[in-house]
């Protein structure tokens, strides 16, 4: 949902051969997937069952064979349930839920904002631990697992900005809104994919 084209767009300029697809063949081949999104959580759910790429996506995420990127409500699904739609049941390959920022502060949380980032990930080689990115959500996720998590933001309160499990990477901001370092993220998990694949 959403941001599908500036997405595309962002890949293509660190050399990725990106395909917009909704087609389930073409999804279940890709050797490297990235899910995007902006908007609900609910509808999100919704329209991947209506194109038949919910179930398959749960079991691509599920095998974890190879990379995949999740962005904003790309981060959100791999969690099984969201304060935002409550009968909605996300991918669960992550424990945990997706809550709403609640506080003294504005929401959503929306323009450029500082991540910590953790353990010197593959995702964030070469970038400084306090890199300012871009930022559009009121919601966040809250894993049980501490040891996926490696960027955090404060807004209010700390929360999650990027996770990793296995080859399943995914931030909460959008790497293809944050300029230089948004493209160095792309160009990281693009190195990602070359050496998985190779």
């Amino acid at each position: 949902m959403g941001n599908l084209r500036s997405v595309a767009k962002a890949c293509e300029k660190v050399g990725f051969e990106a395909v917009v697809s909704s087609d389930p063949e073409q999804v279940r081949s890709a050797p490297a997937l990235i899910l995007p999104g902006v908007g609900a959580f609910g509808e999100s759910v919704s329209n991947l069952k209506k194109r038949n790429l919910f179930s398959l996506l749960q079991e691509i995420l599920q095998k974890n064979d190879r990379p995949f990127l999740g962005v904003c409500l790309g981060l959100q699904l791999l969690f099984s349930e969201s304060e935002e739609s409550k009968d909605v049941s996300g991918f669960g390959v992550i424990s945990g839920k997706v809550r709403q920022f609640k506080g003294d502060f504005k929401v959503p949380h929306m323009g450029w904002n500082q991540i910590d980032i953790k353990n010197g990930n593959k995702l964030f080689e070469g970038i400084d631990g306090k890199s300012h990115v871009y930022f559009v959500h009121s919601y966040y996720v809250d894993p049980e697992e501490a040891d996926v998590v490696i960027a955090q933001t404060d807004y209010g309160q700390p929360f999650v900005s990027a996770i990793q499990k296995g080859n399943i990477y995914a931030t909460q901001f959008h790497p293809e809104k944050s300029q230089g370092i948004g493209i160095k993220i792309l160009e990281n998990f693009k190195t990602i994919c070359e050496k998985e694949t190779a």
